[in-house]
């Protein structure tokens, strides 16, 4: 009896089928569609296109723009500059020549724009305890230092992670810029970017750096009395391009952004047809080599550059540059066995890259070369302690100290961002509440600390070499 009345609560009778036995085949005609063309892509990609500019128009204002929300008192002092509110409102009362910021009621709270608070940070740091770190470290005399984001594998929160690091720096006092060089324009959305082809994006950089070569190339070839080879329309129009043609201001104000659409891609097919026109070209040089010459790595601190996901031209360019490599990942064996296959790759091909240059090297006595990250690190992203504390527990044995230590937990709060394509850090937490806020925020704040430590020891690395090297 206990067991009829059981089955009668659960609405399931023991032995019913599964849901994919006895499918009716007329049934099952009869709910498919036609089927689809190449011209059917283009109707798929337009709603998507559609559903797309509707999601990122949420949050712009009126002349289409992203903004960026304000800050309390509460917020700044907590998390921006470390004094205690009463002090702070102190301050500002004994110098009304700062911002004051503004209330939304009589007597309420006060909220400033990040630009005021940059003002006001850069206020305590001259006047204010020298025992405190209002500004963030940065050696004089050195460049910024650039940070690739990368991973073969979907889904592990590789552009939400350098979104993330660059909102985390940015608030902490640092000038960020931030290069898209994936043509799915995740990161260009995200930082409310407008590209409207590919000569908005790092490609006319790439180009300027082939064509410089060519130049070089064709003038030994005239000296040698051989035909020059033909510079095309495009490496023209790249040669008069410099980086200050491509970043555009973000509705961050110490933010700006080399953009990326889907015409990006163009140059995974561009690029080796200049690689077999001149085998002499490094590649893998030319955004490095561009935005020291543009004086980019003087105009920042931090660079973050995220890649596609895939081991490409554009991925072996951002690499490159990289002076520190992340490599987002999850707790699960898919993840971990596709990272592995990532680092092997990365070796493969490296390695290529130095046998052949360094080949031709020897053969001319010239000095080798090779690739060199000051810094390599494996963050466990979206982890689940309850789920995946004893995986995670074995990826950390066999990673060692690669895998970092810290793991960015998954909150509420990464899926709020992502359906208002916006990251934590520009979530509004009136729309919680401060104790909830402050939790959500609490593991990108530890991520973004565990990266900072990795930043400044780099720097800190750099600047005792470049002293022991002065004297």
């Amino acid at each position: 009896m206990a067991r009829d009345i059981h089955r009668k609560e659960t609405g399931r009778k023991d032995s019913a089928l599964p849901p994919y036995f006895n499918i009716d085949p007329d049934a099952a005609l009869a709910e498919l569609e036609a089927p689809t063309s190449t011209t059917g892509f283009a109707g798929i990609a337009e709603g998507c296109a559609r559903g797309r500019a509707d999601l990122a128009s949420r949050g712009l204002d009126e002349a289409g723009r992203k903004t960026l929300r304000l800050f309390s008192t509460w917020e700044i002092t907590r998390y921006l500059i470390p004094v205690a509110q009463a002090h702070f409102r102190r301050v500002l009362k004994a110098n009304p020549e700062l911002p004051q910021g503004r209330s939304e009621t009589e007597g309420g709270a006060k909220w400033f724009t990040l630009d005021e608070v940059l003002v006001l940070r850069a206020h305590f740091a001259a006047q204010g305890s020298k025992a405190k770190d209002y500004i963030p470290y940065r050696p004089k005399g050195l460049p910024a230092k650039m940070v690739a984001v990368a991973n073969f594998k979907g889904g592990v929160g590789k552009t939400s992670t350098a979104a993330h690091l660059a909102m985390s720096a940015a608030l902490d006092g640092y000038k960020v810029l931030v290069i898209d060089l994936d043509s799915q324009g995740s990161m260009t959305s995200i930082f409310g970017g407008r590209v409207e082809d590919e000569w908005q994006t790092a490609f006319p950089l790439l180009a300027r750096h082939y064509g410089e070569h060519l130049r070089s190339e064709n003038q030994r070839r005239l000296d040698r009395g051989e035909a020059p080879q033909p510079m095309d329309d495009a490496l023209t129009a790249a040669m008069d391009m410099t980086a200050a043609d491509v970043i555009q201001s973000t509705h961050w104000p110490n933010i700006d952004l080399i953009g990326a659409q889907l015409n990006l891609y163009w140059a995974e097919f561009q690029i080796p047809v200049w690689r077999m026109a001149a085998r002499s070209w490094k590649l893998w040089d030319a955004l490095t080599d561009r935005l020291e010459a543009d004086g980019v790595l003087d105009q920042y601190d931090v660079i973050f550059i995220d890649t596609p996901p895939a081991l490409g031209y554009l991925t072996i360019n951002g690499l490159s540059a990289a002076d520190i490599l992340l490599v987002p990942m999850g707790a699960s064996f898919l993840e971990f066995d596709s990272t592995g296959r990532f680092f092997d790759m990365l070796h493969s091909t490296f390695a290529s890259i130095e046998e052949g240059e360094n080949l031709a090297a020897r053969a001319l006595g010239r000095p080798e070369m090779g690739f060199e990250w000051d810094a390599v690190r494996a963050v466990i992203t979206r982890y689940d302690s309850a789920q995946q504390g004893e995986l995670a527990g074995l990826m950390q044995a066999y990673m060692g100290p690669v895998l970092s230590p810290h793991k960015q937990d998954y909150t509420a709060l990464i899926g709020q961002a992502g359906e208002q394509v916006s990251g934590i850090y520009e979530a509004d937490y009136r729309d919680f509440n401060r104790e909830t806020y402050a939790r959500g925020r609490e593991t990108f704040d530890e991520t973004y600390a565990a990266f900072k430590r990795l930043l400044i020891g780099c720097w800190r690395r750099a600047e005792v070499q470049m002293q022991s090297a002065a004297e």
